[in-house]
């Protein structure tokens, strides 16, 4: 299976280095300078999972011709979104499978009206990762996962063959029959994690100090569930369990997007926030018809038109 992994970023450059490690056929379409950087260097992943170094890394340029690839793994920002597409658009034949690990539902939205429903599979990653000074990725946690399946549910042969090409790479990976539930699970709790931290500029053990803080997140999560269900996915009580296991015990956690507002860089704000409130009709609306969640998405869009204008 010829793999094209759409940039060497800490998510991609660690599934993709994984892969290339296991003895897939890898390729990491990247720009001029992470090319360099990579073949002068090679791919580091520095991990508690295990550290890695992999040699004669394999990359493509965008624009340069190639033969179709099986398998396009997408993990680029949301905002990069439509570059990723024009990047790696000549490299997708008529059998290729594209599978995306972005958050969200809107990117889903997106591939499928430019390459059609029988070419995109739903996916999700779990994994804290970033590019230190060097490049070099630093895997954060000791979680590393990639669920996928079929759009349309159920299991089908291509799933598990791509699962089977995964299989050898120490991550964990699973292949779902309703994906499009896992993803909605995955999207309100992190739209809530990231609305909370975000909003409230400390971890999840910080808001849990606060007078009303254990409130505000449980407002956050149920509004953020309130549109799942408006959409037809109703979270069952194994996720409620383990969302609030996480989202109210004290700990040290934030979202990566708070990490962002922190670093003064782009968020992810309207595909995460601002797309489920889209998404929610009249599901999230709150006592005088503004609900934390809108409050949220208008304190990050707030600091967006900051940097705008500051930068």
């Amino acid at each position: 299976m010829r793999i094209l992994v759409v940039g060497a970023g800490a998510v991609g450059g660690y599934f993709g280095g994984r892969l290339a490690a296991a003895g897939q056929d890898v390729t990491f379409l990247v720009r001029a300078g992470r090319a360099a950087k990579l073949q002068r260097d090679g791919l580091v992943i520095n991990s508690s999972r295990g550290n890695l170094q992999l040699r004669d890394v394999k990359t493509i340029l965008a624009g340069v011709a190639a033969a179709p690839f099986d398998l396009v793994l997408l993990s680029c920002k949301a905002y990069s979104l439509d570059d990723a597409i024009d990047s790696f658009a000549p490299f997708v034949g008529e059998e290729t499978l594209i599978l995306p690990v972005l958050n969200g539902m809107r990117h889903i939205d997106v591939l499928t009206e430019r390459f059609g429903k029988e070419r995109v599979l739903g996916g999700q990653c779990v994994i804290a990762a970033t590019l230190d000074a060097e490049q070099h990725i630093v895997h954060l946690n000791d979680l590393h996962a990639i669920t996928f399946g079929e759009l349309v549910g159920g299991t089908s042969e291509r799933t598990q063959a791509i699962a089977d090409a995964m299989s050898g790479a120490t991550f964990d990976v699973a292949v779902s029959d309703n994906i499009l539930l896992r993803m909605w699970e995955k999207w309100v709790f992190l739209a809530t994690l990231a609305g909370s931290t975000c909003l409230m500029r400390g971890s999840v053990g910080d808001i849990l100090t606060a007078p009303d803080g254990k409130r505000a997140i449980e407002n956050l999560l149920g509004e953020c569930r309130a549109v799942a269900e408006h959409n037809g996915f109703t979270m069952d009580v194994d996720f409620d369990a383990r969302a609030t296991q996480v989202l109210l015990t004290p700990s040290p956690l934030t979202a990566s997007m708070l990490r962002d507002v922190e670093n003064r860089s782009h968020t992810e704000a309207d595909h995460i926030l601002g797309d489920l409130i889209t998404r929610g009709g009249d599901a999230q609306k709150g006592e005088h018809g503004l609900s934390l969640l809108r409050i949220a998405y208008s304190h990050l869009k707030t600091y967006e038109a900051r940097q705008t204008r500051t930068s």
